[in-house]
């Protein structure tokens, strides 16, 4: 169960990185595909904001999920941790979206005119939505929810078909003269 865990938090990691929908790379169009960098900055904070991700992620699940005399954790509410550095170091942001669950957390709820329309977006089966604010790029991608996930985010289902949660992530965006 504790490698189930571990996994769960490294793909929740990566996608928290990638502008991909939950789709096969094969599937993918060439639009949501990532572009290379264009520069050696670019490069190099890419890089590094991927360094910091899996660092802290693998932080945290030695942390929460290998200490037998305390392994409560809820493996979204560790990934916060990660998330709460990546604000202070590179100030993106990053929250979980309730799109096709039950209300778990509070905090998870759209709280603006762009989070709502992501959850939209991602109810209706979009790979992804997006918006440039000032001087931020905000993203919200889907995070699939398989059937084992559904006892703790469906708790009175019907069904056990694969629901949907989402990620939304904010981060600086330097405009051009």
């Amino acid at each position: 169960m504790k490698y189930y865990f571990f996994a769960l938090i490294l793909i929740a990691s990566l996608l928290a990185l990638s502008p991909l929908s939950a789709q096969k790379p094969s599937e993918q169009s060439q639009a949501e595909k990532i572009s290379a960098a264009t520069s050696v900055a670019e490069a190099r904070a890419r890089a590094r904001l991927l360094h910091e991700s899996f660092r802290g992620t693998l932080q945290v699940v030695h942390r929460d999920f290998f200490d037998e005399d305390n392994a409560h954790a809820i493996p979204s509410a560790s990934i916060e941790d990660v998330f709460d550095v990546l604000a202070e170091s590179y100030q993106v942001q990053l929250k979980w979206l309730i799109v096709e669950t039950d209300i778990i957390n509070v905090d998870h709820k759209p709280s603006d005119a762009f989070e709502r329309a992501a959850v939209a977006a991602l109810k209706n089966g979009k790979p992804n939505h997006e918006e440039v604010e000032e001087n931020r790029y905000r993203f919200a991608g889907p995070i699939r929810l398989a059937s084992q996930c559904l006892k703790c985010h469906v708790k009175h289902r019907t069904s056990t078909e694969d629901r949907t949660a989402g990620l939304s992530i904010s981060m600086p965006l330097e405009k051009g003269p």
